[in-house]
């Protein structure tokens, strides 16, 4: 997929972006596609949007509403391939391609979103008398039209949408090379080891990982970079505490005014914040925070910042006694008596290895990619009585696998599986949308997923090995990707996880992953790498024993996260005018460090850069969001609990009636109903904290 061509002036009955009869045509897609497709895409799109807002005529559902959904699926659809290529093929034929055109996107999109009379049409519609006899899912979707449009500035006034429009067209290329930037950090660093000796304690499989790396350069020795899959095995086992030292600390400065400066991400994020707030004060809030909470569940910064200090006031104790712990064991049995965050994943691999008499290496060998991936097909089979296949289908890369989902025999969906960390793909782990189900003129589409991930592959003849953390995050992705899949409603704009609040989407993927700790779950996904023996008992119970281990540590930091996120996009105010405005990283950096001193019990040093790579807040969909892990997790934690008491003396918890209303009544309805509504015709109730506390270990006798 990394090859090109000069050629800009393709035929467009022969470009395969403009090609929605079936799957991408990944095999045929290459970066100049890319400009003349979307040219005509969008271009096409605005004449459609000039015919229908010329039209005198009242709006109706079937002649307004239908041709815009369907025109603006296939945008939507091609700029899809593209935006994913950009993540997993980001070579620089297809970045160029790709932000090559991201301005004239983004500006097409803010144009439409500011587009006075297209958003009169939808209001028409939604305040005549063709609303009432519309079905709620319809009703609905006209509903948030309206309230989308009034967020992207519709009923601005005139001379204040171009302002507008070039904000968002400034957000999208700031946001681009925010990502461009962390991946470009990532890859330009490399520890090279070339005394055998500097690798005690790393795991042999990393090793050999390392010494393909380097061979692969054409070096000696071995080669530790910051991906995931070398990195962590590095802070997790490596004896040499100057190794992570040194690996830490280029981790934590990636992007930032401490490296390269042609790839520091601090001047953009000052400049996203900025834009943001400007943003949101010609919609007429007050900040950035209030914006970002009109189409979620929460209704106020200060609602979601009360849930945060709730849960922070409650997981504290347990954090510093964790810390506590920790110090005192490095100290005793490490010889490590100024314990530093480079040392806290090693010395913490080091106390569940005395505590609980394993490790997570233990663990990984005993859970191959294919029986893994068996494992999980069989959870999905066995709550949802679907079938998934293996399919072929044209990709972009030859380790990526491709499948179809069935019930009883009839086509359900397909999903991409790209699992393996490459160096021109962006960290990570997501799932996306290639395309989603919905009825129109054209006949009905079945849904497709990309589910990506970031794991190490093969060594050698043997198949890849997943730590259990890996093992979560496929179950995490799956869950998104069932979302997507699995939904019955046949209206686009609602569909799967389309329309879901952003602050409950996370629900059906940290529901999955509740799965990954039962017995008879890990009982038929573990097979021993070597021996093909089955995950053992006593091994098992050990890892029940630590599951939260350190949870109160871990919880702090998301909640840091959490806060920090939230209350950076309600309370700093940028410097400068116009295109000067700008927050200072200072005053970034000082609202990190007041965060940490009420919420963390571990404090990174003064060099540390965490903001710089935040991917999540400045280049992904979770500005003033990213409190929604949190918030979803109390939603996903109370729905497992109606497994638990399903199937309490049953031996498994895999029980089909209730993954049958999981199904019916979350999954399925995708966002054709509020989120808590579909909570509540689940589980019959309103949701609790209890259970969320209690499968985090955070309850007191």
């Amino acid at each position: 997929m990394q090859e090109t061509t000069s050629d800009t002036t393709i035929d467009a009955t022969a470009n395969p972006l403009l090609d929605f009869s079936g799957l991408p045509r990944f095999n045929d897609i290459r970066p100049a596609h890319v400009t003349p497709a979307m040219r005509q895409l969008l271009a096409e799109y605005q004449t459609l949007i000039q015919q229908l807002t010329s039209d005198t005529a009242l709006p109706t559902w079937d002649s307004f509403v239908v041709p815009m959904t369907e025109c603006g699926e296939r945008v939507g659809r091609a700029w899809g391939v593209v935006g994913h290529m950009h993540s997993v093929m980001d070579v620089p034929e297809w970045r160029e391609a790709y932000n090559a055109m991201l301005p004239e996107v983004s500006r097409f999109y803010a144009e439409l979103g500011h587009n006075l009379a297209l958003f009169q049409k939808y209001k028409a519609l939604h305040d005549g008398p063709e609303y009432a006899p519309l079905s709620p899912t319809r009703q609905r979707i006209l509903d948030h039209e309206v309230r989308d449009f009034r967020l992207s500035g519709a009923e601005l006034a005139d001379e204040l949408k171009p302002r507008f429009q070039a904000i968002q067209e400034q957000l999208s290329q700031l946001g681009a090379k925010f990502s461009e930037n962390i991946l470009d950090a990532t890859n330009a660093h490399a520890e090279w080891i070339t005394d055998e000796a500097d690798l005690a304690g790393i795991p042999e499989d990393a090793c050999a990982s390392a010494r393909a790396a380097a061979e692969k350069d054409g070096k000696p020795g071995w080669k530790f970079t910051l991906q995931m899959p070398a990195y962590l095995p590095v802070m997790q086992y490596a004896d040499n505490r100057a190794l992570r030292e040194r690996m830490y600390r280029a981790y934590a400065t990636r992007a930032s005014e401490l490296g390269k400066p042609e790839w520091d991400n601090g001047p953009l994020i000052g400049r996203i914040l900025a834009l943001r707030d400007e943003e949101s004060k010609l919609l007429g809030y007050r900040n950035f925070a209030e914006v970002s909470l009109v189409p979620k569940m929460a209704d106020t910064p200060e609602q979601v910042l009360g849930f945060l200090q709730e849960l922070a006031a409650k997981a504290k104790p347990f954090a510093e006694r964790d810390l506590e712990e920790l110090r005192a064991f490095a100290g005793s049995e490490l010889g490590i008596t100024d314990l530093q965050p480079w040392d806290v994943s090693y010395a913490a691999e080091k106390l569940r290895e005395a505590r609980y008499a394993y490790s997570d290496q233990e663990v990984k060998q005993y859970f191959p990619e294919p029986k893994v991936l068996d494992g999980l097909f069989g959870v999905i089979r066995a709550l949802y009585g679907v079938d998934i296949l293996p399919e072929e289908a044209p990709s972009w890369d030859p380790d990526t696998r491709f499948f179809r989902i069935e019930k009883e025999g009839e086509l359900v969906g397909h999903f991409y599986l790209d699992l393996h960390a490459r160096e021109t793909k962006s960290g990570g782990a997501w799932m996306d949308s290639a395309r989603s189900r919905h009825r129109g003129t054209q006949g009905s589409t079945t849904p497709v997923a990309y589910l990506v991930c970031n794991f190490p592959g093969p060594v050698g003849d043997k198949p890849a090995t997943f730590s259990h953390d890996n093992v979560l995050t496929l179950f995490h992705e799956a869950g998104h990707g069932l979302h997507h899949l699995l939904t019955q409603v046949d209206e686009l704009a609602v569909s799967g996880i389309h329309g879901v609040e952003w602050d409950a989407v996370e629900l059906p993927s940290q529901f999955m992953e509740n799965f990954c700790w039962e017995w008879d779950v890990l009982c038929g996904m573990t097979a021993h790498v070597t021996t093909g023996e089955p995950l053992p008992r006593a091994l098992y119970d050990k890892m029940i024993a630590a599951k939260n281990f350190q949870s109160g540590m871990q919880t702090v930091r998301q909640l840091e996260f959490s806060m920090f996120d939230l209350r950076l996009h309600g309370e700093l105010a940028p410097e400068g005018c116009g295109d000067d405005a700008r927050v200072p990283i200072a005053k970034l950096l000082e609202l990190l460090a007041e965060v940490r001193a009420e919420v963390a019990v571990l404090i990174p040093p003064a060099w540390h850069r965490f903001p710089h790579s935040f991917s999540h807040i400045f280049a992904g969909g979770y500005a003033a969001g990213y409190y929604s892990y949190k918030w979803a997790e109390v939603l996903s934690a109370d729905a497992f609990e109606a497994f638990e008491e399903a199937g309490a003396g049953k031996g498994s918890l895999l029980d089909a009636e209730t993954g049958a209303r999981f199904w019916r009544e979350i999954l399925a309805v995708g966002g054709s109903r509020p989120a808590l509504e579909s909570f509540k015709a689940f589980r019959g109730r309103e949701p609790r904290v209890d259970a969320l506390l209690r499968h985090n270990g955070m309850v007191t006798a």
